[in-house]
C-alpha cells in the first residue's frame, strides 16, 4: 500500500496548523502569566515549539501580543532558527523542482 502525495501534504498542513495554533496559545499563556506575575512558559519550550514548525506563529504572536520582541538571547536564537528552517525549506523545494 502506498500513501498518496495528496494525503501526505494534507497531513503535513494539518500538523503545521496544529503546531502553530499550540505555539500561539503558548505565547498568549506566557504573556498573561507575565502580566499576572504567575509562573511563565519556559523560553526553551517556546523555542521548541518554533523548532517543531511553529516559527510563523512565534513571529505572529510577537507582533500581535507585543511579547518577547526585545528579549535576548531569545530573539537571536529565534532568528537563527528561522534562517535555518528557511534554508532547509529552500533546499527541499529546489531538490523537488530538480534545480540540483
Amino acid at each position: 500500500m502506498t500513501v498518496s502525495a495528496d494525503l501526505l501534504i494534507g497531513v503535513g498542513l494539518l500538523y503545521l496548523a496544529a503546531i502553530n495554533g499550540v505555539t500561539w496559545l503558548a505565547f498568549a499563556t506566557d504573556k498573561a502569566a507575565a502580566q499576572q506575575g504567575h509562573r511563565r512558559v519556559a523560553e526553551s519550550t517556546l523555542l521548541l515549539f518554533a523548532l517543531m514548525g511553529g516559527t510563523p506563529a512565534v513571529y505572529g504572536a510577537r507582533l500581535s501580543l507585543r511579547h518577547k520582541t526585545r528579549k535576548q538571547p531569545f530573539s537571536v536564537q529565534l532568528h537563527t532558527l528561522a534562517v535555518l528552517q528557511l534554508s532547509a525549506l529552500i533546499a527541499v523545494l529546489a531538490k523537488a523542482l530538480g534545480l540540483y
